[in-house]
């Protein structure tokens, strides 16, 4: 919510009333020690030691909660949930169902997955079960109805964690029958119109039975777009229906108390959509520090995904779910975080709107795949540990932040970042094989903005616009409907708006758009796309700014990957092509359209003119930074906000010490001034506050676009 001047919100709104702090703690999988009751007591008082108010747990309880088909065993639950209780730990309490009993596969084999090659899955594994299957389904559902009668009460429970990291598909009998009900109801039982959707005609693959149909298959087909994409939207509508099914006896028996489910950093399923029907996102964050990039590099990916998920439901806080506070134990090298590293990952994720911090896992497991993964406590078992003192200092830290919980990150730059069309970028076949990075592109254009400490919000092409004034739209390669319209109600009053080459190329169902491209972009952008070169690894061009640019930019840029090769219709040319046979031709462009403006960069350029170039558009649109600062590379700040009070979070990801020159009065969290410099240690950070004196809603400032031509429609709002 973009807040006009003078005005601040409403309230603050903490997500978890009954404990109203950031929440510390950590999976925690007590069925694994019941054989040493010794253990459980020594876990609390550790978790005291370590700051630790939360703990997960019953997520891969199911074996242990019912050992035998409709026998259950509860008693160490109730003892592990009321001893954290009693000892002021909350309990976040997971339903089971990511991973089932030996029993339960054994009895009802058609719980279990089947691959995309036709072959079913043996008894094995986390989420190995099909979301289509009437039997899983029921027990599911009536465990999950237990869980919520016997603790829906207790004041110790604190949110429903739904299932774990929802992912994968099924090909199975029952999901090709659901698959085809699902083609059914979408194309309202009209074969045909499946047929012109998916382009059938070529290579003769006309359907002319339903039964015809089947899911993606490399023994069978897999080449078919519009099947491709429909498949996949199937798999998130097959995965929300389970999670809802899921979801039902907590809404109906328990309703006060919130749900969420863990995502993963990427995954088949649309996100996205999933969210909507969950009270809290959260996610598992699992960056690999201190690896073959500069650790700003890392932090800069893993602030994208923070951002992304935090913009699924922008007006409140998210959860860090899962973190590890040492080392992963199954990326390439198990790297430990060097000292600091550990708080500065932990903090960044609040910085970017987390309100907890939390760990998998509590205690390293003693045998299992995840034995050797990253725990607060090692199987030494005790606190006298590097990893043990860096998670207790960070619990001291999440302590003095009270004042930071429920606090949003307002952003007023959108970057458009859309799960379907990545499936389509990265399913084409071609203009470059491999396949298209379609994140990597995306990413691209993140980065200047997180150098800058610029808030940005990271949202589907589904997403209202009107709150922002610069949205930046990379590789907008698929349109769906109501796109186009929704960004030129938003330039035509008065935003910026940035297209990229490899945009409006095909509809939702990948099907290219005739007339020339960029399809229905082409009078927005006002340029058309006559063909696409593609470049090799070790190619390059070069793009010539024109004179009049603004003076953050430099002559000459680098240019590689994709060039396209435009015409400008109505657009104003801001740079060429330097090199090849397509010397001369447009390379940027600015078209005024209504109050607002539209930036078309035509190719992939380094990074110096990303940050060159978003630099300038930031200032001519206002957009404010965390902090005015001046920092190295390496350095950022994020800020939270309730519209009053901000409270900036400065991050130094390199290995070494780094001097921040500050341009405006801020204080620490005491209120005391911070003076005009400070020193950041290595992968160190500092929390400071300022009061906003101003909100403003502006959507241009009284400068042009970069040039020095008088703009038409010039003013501000």
């Amino acid at each position: 919510m973009l807040l006009k001047e003078g005005t601040s919100l409403i309230e603050r709104k903490p997500l978890f009333p009954k404990l109203n702090r950031m929440l510390h703690g950590a999976d925690y999988n007590p069925e694994q020690w019941t054989h040493m009751p010794d253990i459980l007591n020594d876990d609390i008082r550790l978790m005291g030691l370590a700051k630790c108010n939360v703990m997960t747990i019953g997520m891969f309880s199911w074996s242990k909660l019912e050992p035998k088909e409709g026998s259950f065993d509860f008693g160490w639950m109730d003892e592990v949930i009321d001893k954290l209780y009693h000892n002021g730990i909350y309990t976040i309490l997971g339903t089971p169902s990511g991973a089932r009993p030996a029993w339960l596969a054994k009895k009802y084999p058609e719980v279990l997955r089947v691959r995309p090659e036709r072959i079913r899955n043996l008894f094995g594994l986390r989420h190995n079960h099909c979301y289509t299957s009437p039997v899983y389904r029921e027990k599911v559902s009536h465990i999950n109805t237990l869980l919520a009668e016997r603790y829906r009460e207790h004041p110790g429970l604190l949110l429903w964690h739904i299932s774990n990291e929802y992912g994968g598909e099924c090909h199975c009998d029952l999901c090709q029958a659901a698959f085809r009900l699902w083609l059914r109801n979408k194309y309202e039982n009209d074969l045909g119109r499946l047929n012109e959707a998916w382009y059938t005609t070529f290579w003769s693959h006309i359907y002319t039975d339903w039964e015809e149909i089947e899911s993606p298959s490399p023994i069978g087909e897999f080449k078919l777009q519009g099947l491709l994409l429909d498949w996949k939207r199937f798999i998130t509508d097959q995965s929300i229906d389970f999670m809802n099914q899921e979801i039902e006896p907590f809404k109906r028996l328990a309703p006060d108390i919130p749900i969420t489910t863990n995502f993963l950093g990427g995954c088949i399923i649309n996100y996205d959509k999933m969210a909507e029907h969950i009270d809290i996102v959260s996610w598992d964050s699992y960056p690999q520090w201190h690896g073959r990039h500069p650790d700003w590099r890392t932090a800069c990916h893993a602030a994208f995904i923070h951002d992304k998920y935090r913009s699924f439901k922008p007006e409140q806080p998210f959860l860090l779910m899962e973190s590890t506070p040492s080392m992963t134990n199954w990326q390439e090298v198990a790297k430990l975080k060097r000292p600091g590293m550990h708080a500065l990952s932990s903090i960044q994720a609040v910085a970017h709107g987390s309100d907890s911090v939390q760990y998998f896992q509590w205690r390293k497991s003693r045998g299992g795949s995840e034995k050797f993964h990253g725990a607060v406590l090692d199987h030494s078992g005790h606190e006298h540990t590097r990893v043990f003192r860096d998670v207790a200092e960070l619990g001291a830290c999440l302590e003095r932040l009270d004042s930071v919980i429920g606090r949003i990150v307002q952003a007023e730059v959108a970057l458009i970042y859309d799960t379907e069309n990545k499936w389509a970028v990265e399913g084409a076949d071609g203009p470059r094989n491999p396949k298209l990075n379609y994140d990597e592109e995306v990413l691209h254009h993140y980065e200047p903005f997180w150098k800058l400490g610029i808030p940005t919000d990271v949202v589907s092409m589904d997403r209202p616009l009107d709150r922002y004034k610069l949205v930046i739209a990379p590789m907008l390669y698929m349109l769906k409907k109501d796109t186009v319209e929704r960004l030129e109600a938003f330039v035509r009053s008065g935003g910026t708006l940035v297209l990229t080459y490899w945009s409006g190329i095909v509809d939702e169902n990948d099907l290219c758009f005739l007339g020339g491209f960029p399809g229905p972009l082409r009078k927005l952008a006002g340029v058309w796309a006559e063909e696409l070169d593609s470049l090799y690894v070790e190619d390059h061009n070069s793009i010539v700014m024109n004179g009049g640019q603004g003076d953050g930019l430099t002559e000459t840029y680098s240019v590689s990957l994709m060039c396209d090769l435009i015409h400008a219709e109505t657009a104003e040319v801001l740079a060429e092509y330097g090199e090849d046979f397509y010397e001369g031709y447009p390379a940027l462009t600015v078209n005024r359209f209504g109050d607002g403006e539209v930036y078309y960069l035509a190719a992939r350029t380094e990074q110096a003119f990303m940050d060159d170039f978003y630099g300038e558009l930031a200032t001519r649109c206002g957009i404010e930074c965390a902090v005015r600062a001046e920092w190295s590379e390496g350095v950022t700040a994020q800020v939270r906000t309730d519209g009053t009070m901000d409270y900036i979070f400065l991050q130094n990801y390199t290995d070494r010490e780094q001097l921040i020159t500050l341009k405006e009065p801020v204080c620490d969290l005491e209120g005391a001034p911070a003076g005009e410099s400070l020193l950041l240690p290595a992968y160190g950070f500092r929390i400071l506050t300022k009061k906003r004196k101003t909100l403003k809603q502006q959507y241009r400032s009284a400068a042009n676009p970069i040039s020095n031509e008088p703009a038409e429609n010039n003013g501000t709002e």
